[in-house]
């Protein structure tokens, strides 16, 4: 009996051991979480507890290149390949809150780059439809938004000028990358009383985070914050 309880008991210490490691790390990223929502949005001025909530939530080293983890809540924006880049924490926060996100609505987001801003969103929305052009990061977005159990939302690959017509009408739009103009079939897609977030500037040119509500006199912009974001591509 002694044989076998010991071969029992070292394959409970070893389990134990291999699990440390993981809670640790577990441990560490939800505190790195908490602190980046506390000193890097909560600590400016984002104030809606729902988005707060959000960002705390979601894991965003899950979507940042493995060897820029130790920097996945760090204030700022990380490359994850493809010419694209994980907007910084507070930029997605403002976005989110000035999208003014319920569960009621259906979102369209153009620009799913690592899906981070997808996963955010949809912890908000009752689904998310999110367009990559670059085929690659869509594809590595939709894998990890499947593993982290993001359901409701749905990742495309193609060109987000057109939008995603066949879902249309969406009640939030959020652009991720800078045209000169806002596309004007995003804005056809747009419902009554919908809002469209989006940056809009020329490439080495003053950008400006624009605010547009379809209202029931129309369409209304407004600017909101001077931004960098990546341009707009197009597909051939």
């Amino acid at each position: 009996m002694r044989p076998t309880s010991l071969v029992v008991l070292l394959v409970a210490a070893t389990a134990c051991m291999d699990a440390a490691p993981q809670s640790r790390t577990s441990d560490d990223a939800a505190g790195a979480r908490s602190r980046m929502v506390e000193t890097q949005l909560r600590g400016r001025d984002i104030r809606n507890p729902a988005v707060l909530e959000a960002m705390r939530r979601v894991p965003r080293h899950e979507f940042v290149p493995e060897h820029l983890r130790r920097l996945a809540y760090d204030d700022g924006p990380l490359p994850i390949g493809g010419g694209q880049t994980i907007s910084q924490p507070y930029i997605v926060a403002y976005m989110t809150e000035a999208l003014g996100v319920e569960r009621r609505h259906k979102v369209l987001e153009i620009g799913t780059g690592s899906g981070y801003q997808a996963a955010v969103l949809g912890e908000l929305a009752g689904s998310v439809y999110t367009i990559e052009i670059v085929p690659e990061l869509a594809q590595q977005a939709a894998a990890t938004l499947k593993s982290l159990g993001s359901a409701n939302v749905h990742v495309r690959a193609g060109d987000g000028f057109g939008g995603w017509p066949e879902q249309a009408p969406f009640d939030r739009i959020m652009v991720t990358a800078a045209p000169e103009e806002i596309p004007q079939p995003l804005l056809d897609q747009l419902a009554p009383q919908g809002r469209l977030v989006i940056p809009v500037g020329e490439q080495g040119a003053p950008q400006w985070l624009t605010v547009v509500d379809r209202t029931a006199k129309g369409i209304v912009q407004r600017r909101t914050l001077a931004v960098r974001f990546v341009p707009f591509t197009r597909g051939r």
